[in-house]
């Protein structure tokens, strides 16, 4: 099976540096004349059959994803307690507590806007009774219809957090996001009303995002697989899950950029790091089923070419190659008399 290999295109201008010095030290050259034993190479390799995968390194930024603000809904009341920041409040738990009375986070993407009671319809009551019924408390129907079996649960959940059992839920009883959250600041303190921004938030899961140079758009596909680069030096993989549709024109001479949005797979992999910069590397080309040799295999040629030395026999000639695709050290070659398996020596 062919093996994935993949590398900056940056690194090829260095490559083909290094190359030219391995020319200038008298390791190169050669018109195919087979050389004797004294010339053998220091070190070899095999010529493999492989996929060499070009890619483009772009900067991007390892975080929580996009900022929200929860807002202290009614007015009324004094806050006297709020989630930390860097804590994580899930369904049912409290945010915050206004005159000591705990307001918690359900799942929805509809605020609390009005009071819910029996008789009340409408999309924000059935997201409320999902929320109701998921946090475990049964005897009625979900759906759009509040009832009295609706209201003799919710005293039920009313008793539990410890507040009056009214069967009713008021604006400002109750804080809404589309799932669990990560506080990111509190933005007011103990002891201020409870009215505007209480505390900012974002998602739970870390993501990369890059402010994308639209030159590159085309590799940013949706669903594409992706290589990042750790500040510590280590790697890891993501999937790329958004691309922005609008682009975002850079000042002075900052480019023009599209939003993209890239998931991370191992969330371990990824240790303490928050607001952290990365390297992303998306595929900008696929070579399969190429040859490929160690790019210290290339020798510069007199006619500006490039060779290989090849060893057989205890014995060593110089074959002309084709280059092709330059990757984390290998080069793709080709060429009359090239085959996998053969020996090419290593020069040092």
């Amino acid at each position: 099976m062919s093996r994935i290999r993949v590398a900056v295109l940056s690194g090829v201008g260095v490559v083909l540096i290094g190359v030219g010095g391995l020319a200038a030290a008298g390791l190169g050259g050669g018109g195919g004349t087979p050389t004797g034993r004294d010339s053998l190479p220091p070190a070899t390799a095999r010529i493999e059959r492989t996929t060499l995968v070009e890619t483009q390194k772009v900067d991007g930024t390892l975080g929580y994803g996009t900022t929200h603000t929860l807002t202290g809904a009614g007015g009324h009341g004094v806050l006297t307690w709020l989630a930390a920041p860097g804590s994580v409040v899930s369904r049912g738990r409290s945010a915050y507590r206004v005159d000591d009375r705990p307001v918690p986070l359900l799942y929805g993407s509809l605020p609390l806007y009005r009071t819910l009671a029996d008789g009340t319809k409408g999309r924000d009551v059935l997201q409320f009774e999902r929320n109701l019924q998921a946090l475990g408390y049964t005897g009625f129907t979900v759906d759009k219809t509040y009832t009295a079996a609706t209201a003799a649960a919710v005293k039920r959940w009313q008793e539990d957090l410890g507040l009056a059992e009214t069967g009713r839920v008021a604006p400002g009883s109750v804080v809404t996001a589309p799932g669990e959250i990560r506080v990111a600041e509190r933005k007011a303190q103990t002891g201020d009303r409870a009215s505007g921004p209480v505390l900012t938030y974002t998602g739970t899961t870390r993501q990369v995002d890059v402010d994308l140079d639209v030159q590159y758009q085309r590799l940013a596909e949706k669903g594409a697989r992706v290589s990042i680069e750790l500040p510590g030096g280590g790697t890891t993989k993501g999937r790329i899950t958004k691309v922005g549709k609008v682009a975002t024109p850079g000042r002075g001479d900052a480019p023009t950029t599209v939003a993209v949005t890239v998931t991370v797979d191992d969330q371990g992999a990824l240790g303490s790091y928050d607001k952290a910069p990365v390297k992303v590397y998306l595929t900008s080309g696929r070579h399969a089923n190429v040859l490929a040799v160690p790019i210290e295999a290339l020798l510069a040629q007199s006619d500006g070419g490039y060779g290989v030395q090849v060893v057989e026999g205890g014995r060593v000639r110089t074959v002309p190659v084709e280059t092709g695709a330059f990757t984390e050290g290998k080069v793709e070659v080709s060429g009359p008399g090239l085959a996998e398996g053969m020996t090419v020596g290593v020069p040092k």
